[in-house]
């Protein structure tokens, strides 16, 4: 099988939905401090957007946006409803074995992150799994938020808007 080719299906949205909505805490495995990364970016969102406790997992930094870093999984204080993954791919099997051995319920994969390998060895395991998605998207898309990235234009009309 080539490593383009896909073959896993991932949770529906009501399931994604479902899983958002079921978390209350999520660990950002690959943090950064960096404004210009993702990780950063989806950080600030869950940080001041919505009502989970977020946990950073970095490391080599120390703390990221006011809050303490954790050098690993199995160093956060609660086991994590969501580990959400900032890694490349070689290093998803080692994330996954400490996502198990932590307690967490689902393993995200951000946007451009597939491990079919992973996926399949995660649900044996009994994690939910989603992948190639980001949390801050679908979480601003179900509930109303895409405005704040710029992907939604605030107009819900079935008519075509007439430019002057």
């Amino acid at each position: 099988m080539s490593t383009t080719e896909r073959t896993w299906a991932g949770p529906s949205a009501p399931e994604r939905l479902n899983l958002l909505r079921e978390a209350k805490s999520i660990a950002i495995v690959g943090a950064s401090d960096k404004p210009s990364r993702a990780s950063y970016f989806v950080a600030t969102y869950l940080q001041s957007s919505t009502r989970y406790k977020v946990y950073f997992v970095n490391p080599v930094v120390k703390e990221i946006l006011g809050q303490p870093t954790y050098a690993s999984l199995a160093d956060l204080p609660e086991s994590p409803d969501i580990v959400d993954v900032f890694r490349k791919h070689d290093d998803l099997p080692g994330v996954l074995e400490e996502a198990v051995a932590a307690g967490a319920k689902t393993l995200w994969l951000q946007l451009g992150s597939w491990h079919e390998g992973v996926a399949q060895d995660a649900e044996t395991a009994g994690l939910n799994v989603v992948m190639d998605r980001c949390v801050k998207i679908e979480h601003a898309r179900f509930h109303g938020g895409l405005h704040l990235a710029g992907f939604d234009t605030g107009v819900i009309s079935s008519k075509r808007q007439v430019l002057a």
